[in-house]
Formats: structure tokens, sequence, C-alpha cells
């Protein structure tokens, strides 16, 4: 009887672990969306230059390796997450004013739904099938290499083909670490919901620029 309850107790104190982490996991990621898009708006009323973003960026993976990994177990870490996200969402302020300055408001809003549709979308699918997708790592690593490799070539080559091929395929690689991400906190391979959180955020931002990006290319021609 003892054997047959602890056999039994164990794998429900994982599940509601599990369930703790995706929880904590959705709670902080949905704060930090709304920040980002606080900051992004403060970033849009305030004009910053454009090269904004792209400090933005880089103060915002110099906390994600060098600052994160050594608060992400402590109450410090949402602090630092909070920071990341405001700092990519403030970096964004510039771009959104090129669109809506262009009266291509609806770009980022088709954008913005899209995102919203691929996340949850994909999310449901990895929480309903509970299947683990771990088997993606790698290959979803090396094209990430493969896409940084052919973005930095195209900042010289300046090719529009590239581009939107670039973007297409940096959307897949996103879709498929939400999988990844969410299929590893379902089957307990990730039980630290800060670093998901950062995770999970970066593919959802990714794969909103990259729409913008591509949204632009296929409507740019409609004056």
């Amino acid at each position: 009887m003892s054997p047959f309850q602890r056999a039994v107790t164990r794998p429900a104190e994982s599940v509601l672990e599990t369930n703790k982490v995706l929880r904590s996991t959705y709670m902080l990621l949905s704060a930090t969306l709304l920040f980002s898009a606080a900051t992004a708006g403060v970033s849009v009323a305030l004009q910053p230059p454009m090269f904004t973003g792209l400090i933005c960026s880089v103060i915002a993976i110099a906390l994600i390796w060098l600052v994160l990994p050594k608060v992400a177990n402590s109450s410090a870490g949402i602090g630092v997450v909070f920071a990341i996200t405001g700092l990519l969402g403030f970096g964004l302020g510039p771009l959104l004013s090129t669109f809506l300055a262009a009266g291509a408001g609806n770009i980022v809003a088709l954008a913005l739904g899209g995102t919203g549709v691929v996340f949850v979308g994909l999310s449901a699918y990895a929480i309903t099938t509970k299947r683990d997708f771990s088997f993606m790592g790698g290959m979803l690593v090396a094209g990430l290499i493969v896409v940084l490799i052919a973005a930095i070539a195209n900042i010289f080559l300046q090719i529009p083909a590239l581009s939107a091929t670039i973007s297409s395929v940096v959307i897949l690689i996103m879709s498929g670490f939400i999988l990844y991400d969410t299929g590893r906190i379902i089957n307990g391979g990730e039980t630290n919901y800060i670093t998901a959180t950062v995770s999970m955020y970066l593919s959802i931002y990714n794969i909103f620029v990259s729409l913008l990006q591509l949204l632009s290319m296929f409507g740019g021609n409609d004056d």
C-alpha cells in the first residue's frame, strides 16, 4: 500500500509543480508584455533617434547573458526581467513611429494580432498534446546561427528577397522555440519561470518584429 501510494503521489506532486511553473511563467509573461507595450508607447511619444533600438537591444542582451543567470533563482530576477523587456519595448519605439508616421498603423495592428495568434495557437497545442519537443533544440539553435550569419551578410548585400526570407525563417524558428520552451515546462525540463519567461518573451518579440518587416515589404506598394 505504501509503495503504491508513493508511486501515485510523486507524479501528482510533479504535475502540481509543473502547473505552478507554467502558471507563473504566463503570469509574468503577461505582465512583462504589458510593461513592454507601455515603454514602447513612451518611446513613440518621446521620438528618440533610430539608433535607440540598437542601444536598448545591446543592453538587454548584456543583462540576459551577464546578469540574469546570477539572479534567476531570486526575487531580483523579476526586476531584471522587467528591465530586459522594458528596454526592448522602448527600443521598438522608433520603428513603430516610422510605421505610424507613414499611416501604416494597420500593419502594426496586423503584426500584433498575428503574433498573438501564433503564440496562443502554438502554446495551446503544446499544452493539450503534452508532447516532448526537446528533439528540436539542436535544430533550432543551428537555424538561429544560420539566420544570424545571413542577416549580417545582408547588411552589406541589401537584397530584399533575402530580407524577406530571413524574416520568414525567424518566424518559423521562434515558433519552434515556443513549442520547445512550452514542452520543456510541461515535461519538467524547465523549472525556473523567470528564465522561461525571458525565453518566451524573446520568441514573441522576434515574431512581432519579423512580421512587421514582412508585412511592410508586401504592403509597401499599396500607396
